[in-house]
This record gives structure tokens, C-alpha cells and sequence, in this order.
């Protein structure tokens, strides 16, 4: 399966970033850039992000690296599921091609486990070079607004190190390697929807089957009310995919897989699958 645009981690495009002055706010271009999670198996997830930078160009042009106006700051990225985004950049803009953006991310970024223990997370190159992604034919054009969403996949991103043993030291178990989905603006249809029970807290894929390979797209439902909601989804036909992550109590009937299949997506619309039943 491909998770589309899921490359290392990464982040988004160039943009022609400049200030505007009050002469040329009616024809200026707004870039925001928001991160969003697909769900791993951890308490929290807590990335260090110092600083994001674009540029103008491509990498082999270092002096055009430009810093965006962002804090540095500590995001629990297992906040922001279910539809739920932390906007980290919104500025203004010149009209123009988006190529490239990077996170440099600090020493700071660690996991709690299940076990309630915490876990620092090694960046392999996050934390010099920075995690960059190219893109192509992607444009801001003039006096729009432009989201750059970075769908963050945590259960992809934490590699646990083989040779890791209980009783070992814990700093050494986790290796962080980043891998995003990134949505641009222009994909704006959605999918929602309710699972019955919501105990069964499934986890939820909306695979694009209309394309090869698959597109899988995942998240996670709310634990109290059952809602699912997927935003900045591609145009397609998709099967919709639930697992429970939890098992019935005694006397009650089992939580079961189920499959939607035949999902039709189209642009600037939101389909809504209702209550879905997850019991037997």
C-alpha cells in the first residue's frame, strides 16, 4: 500500500514567501501549514519542532532557505486526530510554485509507551539537515488561501530498534523516521461517519482502491461518541475498513471487522456512511 505522497517525513513545498505590504493586501496569497496524526500504539508522541523553513528553489540552492514564522515548540501529535489539526504556520505570501519545506526538529522528541514509560526518540537526520519533501505541480495562486496539511503516520514513524531488550537503556529503543501523507488545499472532500459500539474504539482505513497501488488513508474514532471524520481526501472509489482495538465485555456479543467497499468520493463534498455495527 502507498500512503499518498508518503515519503521520509517531510513537509511541504516552497513557497514564494515574502511580506506583503498594505498596498497589495487585496491581491495577497495566505499559507497555512497544519499537522494532523494517524494513530500508533503509544500514550503520547511528542515531537521538538525548532523551526520550518521553504524554499524558492530546490536543496542544491541553500542560501534560498527561508525560515517561516513559527514558535518552536512541543506537539503531542496524538492530540490531533479524528479530524482534529495543530496549525503551526499562518502568513502571507507571494503567488507562486511550492518545491520544497523542512522541519528541523530538537533533541526533545520522546513517546510514552503503553507501559506508561517514557522513550526518547533518535532522529537520525531530522535534527541537522532537517526531514524535507519535494513537490510537483503544486501553486499557490493569487489571493488564495493555501493549507499545506502534514498527516503525520505514527505507527510508520517509530522504528523500535531490534536489538532492543527490557532492562536496556531506555533513550535506545525508538528511532524516529518520519513519514507524512501531506494534503494540499485543493483536495477538499471528506468522509464521516459513526461506529456502534464506540467501546470498540476501531482503528479506520479509507483505502482509494480506484488507483494502483492503493491509496490508505487511516485514523482513529472518538472514544466517547464513535465519530470518524477523514478531511482533504482525493476524488476515487475507496473501501472503508474497521478494526476494533478493544474486545466485548463478558455476556455481550464480539466486536467484529467490517468492510464498506465501493465508496465513491467526489471533490467539495462530504459523504457521510452513518452508523456503522461493529458487533456480531
Amino acid at each position: 500500500m502507498k500512503l499518498r505522497t508518503l515519503l521520509p517525513l517531510a513537509v511541504l513545498s516552497t513557497l514564494a514567501f515574502t511580506g506583503c505590504n498594505k498596498d497589495d493586501e487585496s491581491s495577497s496569497s495566505k499559507l497555512e501549514v497544519r499537522l494532523m496524526d494517524a494513530p500508533g500504539d503509544f500514550q503520547s508522541v511528542v515531537l521538538d519542532v525548532q523551526q520550518i523553513e521553504i524554499n524558492l528553489k530546490d536543496e542544491s540552492a541553500p542560501e534560498d532557505w527561508k525560515l517561516l514564522p513559527f514558535q518552536a515548540q512541543t506537539i503531542n501529535v496524538l492530540d490531533y486526530v479524528n479530524g482534529r489539526s495543530a496549525l503551526l504556520v499562518s502568513t502571507d505570501f507571494e503567488p507562486d510554485a511550492l518545491k520544497e519545506i523542512r522541519l528541523k526538529l530538537g533533541p526533545n522528541s520522546y513517546v510514552i509507551g503503553r507501559d506508561g514509560q517514557r522513550y526518547d526518540l533518535k532522529t537520525p537526520s531530522g535534527q541537522s539537515s532537517g526531514v524535507k519533501l519535494k513537490l510537483d505541480n503544486v501553486t499557490v495562486r493569487e489571493g488564495e488561501k493555501f493549507q499545506l496539511l502534514l498527516d503525520f503516520d505514527v505507527a510508520k514513524s517509530i522504528v523500535e530498534r531490534g536489538s532492543w531488550k527490557p532492562g536496556n537503556d531506555k533513550k535506545e529503543r525508538y528511532l524516529l523516521k518520519p513519514v507524512i501523507r501531506v494534503v494540499a488545499q485543493e483536495l477538499r472532500a471528506s468522509l464521516q461517519g459513526k461506529v456502534d459500539p464506540a467501546a470498540a474504539k476501531p482503528q479506520v482505513l479509507a483505502i482509494r482502491s480506484s488507483i494502483t497501488p492503493a491509496d490508505t488513508f487511516s485514523t482513529a474514532t472518538d472514544a466517547t461518541s464513535g465519530a470518524f471524520l477523514f478531511t482533504g481526501l482525493p476524488s476515487g472509489t475507496y473501501r472503508v475498513e474497521f478494526f476494533p482495538t478493544t474486545t466485548a465485555p463478558t455476556g455481550q456479543p464480539a466486536y467484529k471487522n467490517v468492510v464498506k467497499p465501493g465508496i465513491t468520493i467526489v471533490n467539495d463534498q462530504v459523504k457521510d456512511l452513518g452508523t456503522v455495527s461493529l458487533t456480531q
